[in-house]
Formats: structure tokens, sequence, C-alpha cells
């Protein structure tokens, strides 16, 4: 909203489109017929934008997306322009501002940004309400842009180690109490080579915070290994995210083998998330072997 530090990052139209959600073409025409941004341009004559323009752009969004008429936009200064915004905000508790105000953090790797941004969020709202109103969303679309190069891996890591600092501090809190439910216990882990761990993560903090008996193991963990646990624990509920690993083509051989050596001689269950499991959604599975398509979906079964 207001400007955030001096830390100039380069964007093409593209770029503006993806992050912003405002057409190519929409935005050359309100340049032409507005005046509304200023891109410097290449020797080739290409158009590129800074940090200024894309905030700039991320406010003019929000208002058009909310009614605003185009012309109405334009004719407010800059200092209207984020005075309008604010308002809107403050009107209708949109995500919009958070998800705008963390973007811009991600993109200049400012962590003061962040920090500022999250503190205003714990203000008004739970750290659930955080994580599945605001969070996940901007995870979701942070995918996309990183898939459309407006964005690169080190953004995202950038992003998500700030938001994974926020979920430890939330689990160590809830982990101050003793378990209620002792008679199952859930083991969170993720596949071998597997290591977007922030929905397990979260997950983790959701069972603790209800009482039940978790052991979170994390990144890539080989399926052998799991053994260990069926000696010490009679029912488990083993729950894990398919991201990247296994590959499609291996899904139902590493489910085949995971039911034969975990499964088969107890009352344990393997619960899936995660957007690798698509290329199983709709078959015919094992009755202990249970998908879900979203958090919430597994959380109402516990």
């Amino acid at each position: 909203m207001n400007s955030l530090n001096n830390v100039q990052f380069q964007f093409s139209i593209k770029n503006l489109e993806n992050l912003s959600g405002i057409k190519a073409h929409t935005i050359r025409i309100w340049e032409k017929r507005y005046g509304l941004l200023s891109p410097d341009r290449t020797g080739t004559n290409i158009r590129t934008y800074d940090t200024n323009d894309l905030q700039k752009l991320l406010n003019i969004a929000l208002l058009y997306n909310k009614g605003y008429k185009i012309s109405k936009i334009a004719e407010l200064s800059e200092k209207e322009l984020i005075t309008k915004v604010r308002d809107e905000i403050a009107k209708s508790d949109s995500n919009d501002h958070y998800l705008s105000s963390l973007k811009l953090a991600m993109l200049n790797y400012d962590q003061t940004l962040f920090e500022h941004t999250y503190t205003r969020l714990v203000a008004e709202r739970s750290f659930r309400e955080i994580f599945l109103e605001v969070l996940i969303p901007l995870l979701e679309e942070v995918g996309l842009l990183w898939q459309t190069d407006s964005i690169t891996p080190a953004h995202e890591h950038f992003l998500s180690n700030l938001i994974k600092q926020k979920l430890h501090l939330n689990i160590e809190r809830v982990q101050r109490q003793n378990p209620e439910h002792t008679d199952r216990v859930f083991v969170l882990f993720l596949p071998s080579n597997e290591i977007h761990e922030l929905g397990l993560l979260y997950l983790h903090f959701e069972l603790t915070l209800r009482g039940y008996q978790t052991i979170y193991l994390g990144q890539s963990v080989p399926r052998v290994s799991l053994r260990s646990l069926i000696k010490i624990h009679p029912e488990i509920t083993y729950v894990s995210f398919f991201t990247v690993k296994p590959e499609p083509d291996a899904i139902e051989e590493y489910l085949e083998d995971f039911r034969r050596k975990l499964l088969n001689e107890s009352n344990n269950e393997l619960w899936l998330l995660g957007r690798g499991t698509e290329p199983i959604q709709g078959k015919e599975m094992h009755p202990r072997i249970v998908l879900f398509n979203k958090i919430e979906e597994l959380l109402n079964k516990v």
C-alpha cells in the first residue's frame, strides 16, 4: 500500500497480468487512456515495470474488482487511491489487501513487510483462519506464478520458510498440553524425496490442538522406516501429502507396497492429500486408504 522499500524489481507486462489478475491487453488500454502506469521501455520498445507500478496496479485491481469504474479510479491521486483501498478493506474484511501485501513482501524479499502484515492478521483472526483463508490461497497463487515464470524458486522458498516459522511457533504453543485422545496416534510423514511440508505441518498443528497424539516425521521418509512404529503403537493413522512424489506412474505401486507392509496385519490406515493424488482420484481404493481433496475434509473426519 504505502511505499515498501527501495528494492527495485523489474516486471514484464505478462508478470503484472499474472500477479494482479488484470489482462495485459487491459493494462495497455489503461496506460494509454488514463496514464495509470508509467513503464520504462527497453531499446526494443518492450515495457518494463518496477515495484511501484506493481504496487499501484494491485491497489487499482482491488477497487476495480469491487465494482469501481476505472475512469473514477484514474481520477484519484496516489494518496486518495491508498485511502480508498484502506476504506474498502475496512468495510469488507477482504483478504485482497493481505494477499497483495504478502506477495509484495515475497517479491522484494521483505521480511519486515511480511511480519507487519502477519501481525495485523493476528490482531484480527485465529491462526486457523489466517492459514486457511489467507496463507493457503497465497501459496496456491504462488505455485501458479512459479509455473508461469513470474517468480523464481528463491521467491517461493523465501515465503515458504517464513510461513514455516509461524507454523512451528504455533505448534510449539499447542504442544505444551498433554494429548486427550491416546487410543490412536497420527503419524505425519512425506514420501521419499518429497519436501513440500507446509500442509503437513498445519495438520500437525490442528491435530495437536484437538488433543490427539501426533508423531511428526516430516520430509522424505522411506516406507521401511515406518514399520518400527507398529511395535510401539497398536493403532496408527498415517497421514501424508503427495505433491511431486511419488511419480504419477508409481503411485499405485507405492500404495500397494504400503498396504502389504504397513496396513495388512493391523487396523492402521493411510490418509492422503495433495495434488499428487490426482491420478488415483475416483479409483477404487483399499478400505484403509482414504483420499481427501482438502485439509478441512480430513479434519471433519477426525
